[in-house]
């Protein structure tokens, strides 16, 4: 059994349940993640930091593109178990999402903006800097520039240099969280890292992920498959 009673009981009796999702969520719908071994992040010429920053975008943005059109893009893909166990807590009206994904896929497992907030972003949300005109995922995948005018598109997530998004909102929802499960995240980005500082010191905190995380000291780990865990999670 990979949900323990006393952590279904906690689940059970949890109101407001705020999860905080990593790419570790998305590996089982078929798309990588970034640090592990066979992350995207491995034999970069370039440090992840720099190749996904505001700075790129400005200075190499052809070679930014390549590498987010190669390894970040995965339209194909579909939620799984882990997004739907959560889209349904959300829909009892007993959780909400605070993802750093940036693929939609708790979109397309049903969440809407009131359940759910994505930290960075998302990939297929486009537009253009210059005139902040919209732009479509076809319009972007056949060019890094605009037929019209040849000015850049790019997506709006989270460049590093850039500050995440509905920050405010995300500490209100730890604040009033009364059980919080971080999912599937190496737990070593900031600020989304530090969200966890505004929850209640008395609220139950669960991590699962496959390896235990020296990041999250003091924190019930439960170190196995999410989506055997969410399997078998009851809501």
């Amino acid at each position: 059994m990979v949900v323990e009673q006393s952590v279904q009981e906690a689940f059970d009796k949890a109101k407001n349940i705020v999860f905080l999702t990593g790419a570790g969520v998305s590996t089982l719908s078929g798309i990588p993640d970034y640090r592990s071994k066979t992350g995207v992040y491995q034999g970069l010429d370039y440090a992840p930091e720099y190749l996904l920053s505001d700075q790129a975008f400005d200075q190499i943005p052809e070679i930014q593109y390549d590498f987010m059109q190669k390894n970040l893009y995965f339209p194909e893909a579909k939620a799984n178990v882990v997004h739907k166990k959560m889209a349904a807590f959300a829909k009892s009206g007993r959780a909400k999402v605070i993802t750093q994904n940036i693929d939609d896929l708790d979109v397309q497992a049903g969440l809407n903006d009131d359940q759910l907030i994505r930290f960075h972003g998302s990939l297929y949300n486009l537009y253009t800097p210059k005139d902040g005109k919209k732009e479509t995922l076809a319009e972007y995948q056949h060019s890094l520039y605009r037929d019209a005018d040849g000015a850049k598109i790019r997506p709006a997530i989270t460049f590093y240099g850039e500050m995440p998004f509905r920050v405010d909102e995300a500490i209100q929802w730890m604040r009033q969280s009364d059980l919080v499960c971080v999912v599937g995240t190496s737990f070593k980005v900031y600020p989304f890292a530090g969200l966890l500082e505004y929850a209640n010191p008395s609220v139950p905190v669960f991590s699962v992920n496959k390896v235990e995380l020296d990041s999250l000291s003091g924190v019930e780990q439960i170190v196995t498959d999410a989506g055997d865990f969410f399997s078998e999670l009851k809501n």
